[in-house]
């Protein structure tokens, strides 16, 4: 009996293995795409911190979406659109689009604020953070500014302003000296006069006011137009 100690042994060790194995192979596939969505979230922000201060780049294309902001699995999210079966934040899909055309370096603006995914859920709670002008604490931060004379600050339309996010976002950098180009997703509301706010906050910046602004439900498609429209800037990588 003792020989076959070992060999039971070894079994057992086999056999736990599986299991756990098998349980961690069949994972949801929802949870799988709210991972790839963080990640490319990471990947953005990571980019300020390492990538971009050796980029030779002098333009950043900087984003908010309550996509990357929300805590749960991101196809879920009222602000996800799916690209070649991958789901991002609608800003952040606008924000890859700036970037592949000008060379710019992404930043994802996040914030330690959990944003419901249902959308009338998500539609009044920013109703009341705007009606009481909560300021949400940034958690990700751009290291070298002062690496870049251009800036695209992308966001989505939220009640005819911009998120409350993006006042702590003005709140926290000096952009001074430097070209600010707003693009916006929206469902109707355009840029609603957001240039103008961003050149009250940021008074010694350049603020362009032709921004680009495109619907949410179009904002995968828009490829073309952002091309078109950086090309009227003259902003498109050579």
């Amino acid at each position: 009996m003792k020989k076959w100690i070992p060999v039971l042994i070894v079994m057992l060790v086999l056999v736990a293995g599986f299991v756990v194995y098998g349980s961690s192979d069949h994972s949801d596939g929802q949870e799988y795409e709210s991972e790839s969505m963080a990640a490319q979230a990471e990947g953005a922000s990571e980019s300020q911190s390492g990538d971009a201060a050796e980029s030779d780049s002098n333009i950043l294309v900087a984003y908010f979406t309550a996509a990357e902001n929300s805590g749960v699995d991101a196809v879920s999210s009222a602000s996800v659109t799916m690209i070649d079966d991958e789901p991002y934040g609608v800003s952040q899909a606008v924000a890859n689009m700036i970037a592949e055309e000008t060379g710019g370096d992404l930043f994802s603006i996040q914030t330690n604020v959990v944003y419901p995914a249902d959308i009338n859920e998500l539609i009044d709670y920013v109703a009341e953070e705007q009606d009481e002008g909560v300021m949400p604490e940034l958690t990700t931060h751009i290291e070298n500014l002062d690496d870049y004379d251009t800036v695209f600050i992308g966001f989505p339309i939220w009640w005819y302003d911009m998120p409350q996010v993006m006042y702590s976002f003005f709140d926290e950098y000096d952009f001074s000296g430097k070209t600010i180009i707003p693009f916006t997703v929206h469902n109707g509301s355009r840029l609603s006069g957001t240039p103008a706010t961003i050149q009250e906050l940021e008074p010694d910046a350049v603020v362009i006011e032709d921004g680009f602004s495109v619907s949410q439900g179009n904002a995968a498609d828009a490829a073309a137009d952002v091309a078109e429209w950086l090309d009227g800037l003259e902003y498109q990588e050579d």
